[in-house]
């Protein structure tokens, strides 16, 4: 959510905001009209007040005056001012219920640094990391919805009989490869980079959805309501899956003030994450790369004002540095406007190569992108939303905080990217070197022998 007084001061800025994110539904000359009402009936109530409190005043005067039949006539004027201000504040009460619910649909004002554009083809590449030293690979990679198949590493017909399309299992060393990447990165994230591990509630509510940004745009194409139907409208107790651990985990605090020596607070989170992705399934996000339950480790960050921009930065270097232990090439994108969030101020994504499948929009060795981690300033949108302040002395009032968060990584796809680009001449896959202590040492996945009838004939693993 805005400052009202960034809509009031600079509307052109907002309309233009709303207009590179293409965000049709918020209606900005409504809000304004709205809002130069609501500060006519804040005046208006105000004057009210003041002609009560006047006459209160002059009743007691009268009474100990002893003019009885004076004081009866200021008291029936006090009633009607009374009978006025109530009018005029249930006024009030209502246009700025309404001007909320309208504010909520305004998006985020993006950094003036931001690179202008419409889509992600006007997207910005930052760097690269890792093309001058990429590893011997196989003359013919095996994309990895093949290969996992084979190795009996994951299994999606199984997990579209057992929960649908865009569920999986993983199996054997599939499993203990994604557990190991897990492990990995909160520790590198705990230890190095000095997080505190948070491991969240599943279920959020929909004012946390809506305090992150999420709601009210989000849910109805990409959410998992629990109980309900996603067109149905819903309220504040309604009960969804998590889309992303930014949504309890920036929650946490919702409605509290944090202290000064609070910040810089910095929460490392692993879940579960669940999204229908309406519309994006094809070619290009067959297997393992776009699935409606994902594992992830969220890196949520709250920092006072005048550092969100330096810490921003710090945590696209923390988000790249799990991709360079994992040795894996990867590019750093910034986001343009129009490819932009609505609660995003500024946008980096890293973008790692998954080599097997050579996409339009892959690099010039071939293969092609898969973002793993989103860095995203919100300054201070989310917080205005779920009430996240801080006071910067104990004797200050306080102010609101900003937040900023991204993957520390997203798994399927850093998984995918291991798959082909650790993949050998034989059809076996090499464990990157820094995961090989969470997987007791082992060096190769060579994958396991299918199980039941669809083991017939397939023949026996060495």
């Amino acid at each position: 959510m805005l400052d009202r007084n960034v809509v009031r001061e600079k509307p052109d800025r907002v309309r233009w905001a709303i207009e590179t994110k293409g965000v049709d539904i918020a209606d900005l000359d409504a809000i304004i009209e709205m809002d130069e009402r609501w500060r006519e009936l804040k005046a208006e109530g105000d004057d009210l007040r003041r002609q009560r409190n006047e006459i209160s005043e002059r009743i007691g005067e009268l009474k100990r005056a002893g003019d009885e039949a004076e004081a009866e006539e200021a008291i029936k004027q006090s009633g009607t001012l009374k009978s006025q201000l109530d009018a005029v504040e249930e006024e009030a009460d209502d246009l700025e219920e309404r001007i909320r619910k309208q504010e909520l649909l305004l998006p985020n004002i993006p950094h003036d640094d931001a690179p202008d554009g419409e889509d992600e083809a006007d997207n910005v590449e930052v760097h690269r990391w890792g093309f001058d030293q990429i590893r011997e690979l196989p003359e013919e990679i095996i994309p990895h919805y093949d290969l996992a198949e084979e190795m009996e590493l994951i299994d999606f017909s199984r997990g579209a009989k057992v929960a649908g399309g865009g569920f999986q299992f993983l199996k054997g060393d599939g499993a203990r490869l994604e557990y190991a990447l897990l492990m990995f990165m909160l520790e590198l994230h705990r230890e190095e980079h000095g997080y505190h591990d948070i491991f969240p509630p599943i279920p959020v509510k929909s004012t946390a959805m809506q305090g992150t940004g999420q709601f009210p745009k989000f849910f109805v194409d990409d959410a998992f309501r629990i109980g309900g139907k996603n067109d149905e409208p819903y309220d504040d107790d309604d009960l969804w899956l998590l889309p992303t651990a930014e949504v309890p985990v920036t929650n946490m605090y919702a409605g509290e003030i944090l202290l000064d020596e609070d910040l810089p607070l910095k929460h490392v989170a692993f879940s579960p994450n669940f999204r229908r992705e309406a519309g994006e399934h094809g070619t290009q996000t067959r297997g393992y790369v776009r699935v409606h339950q994902f594992n992830k480790v969220e890196l949520v960050n709250f920092v006072r004002p005048d550092e969100s921009d330096k810490r921003h930065e710090g945590l696209v270097r923390e988000a790249e540095e799990v991709l360079r232990r994992l040795g894996l090439p990867y590019r750093v994108i910034e986001i343009c406007t129009g490819d932009m969030g609505t609660p995003h101020h500024r946008q980096f994504d890293l973008e790692v190569w998954a080599p097997a499948d050579d996409m339009p929009d892959g690099p010039e060795r071939g293969g092609r992108w898969l973002e793993v981690s989103s860095a995203s300033n919100f300054t201070d949108f989310q917080a205005r939303r779920a009430g996240l302040r801080y006071r910067p002395e104990r004797h200050e009032s306080a102010e609101y905080i900003h937040t900023l968060n991204a993957s520390g990584i997203a798994l399927p796809r850093a998984v995918v990217a291991i798959m082909e680009y650790y993949q050998n001449d034989d059809g076996t896959i090499t464990i990157p070197e820094v995961l090989r202590p969470y997987m007791n040492g082992q060096e190769i996945i060579e994958g396991h022998d299918p199980v039941g009838e669809s083991a017939v004939g397939a023949g026996r693993r060495d």
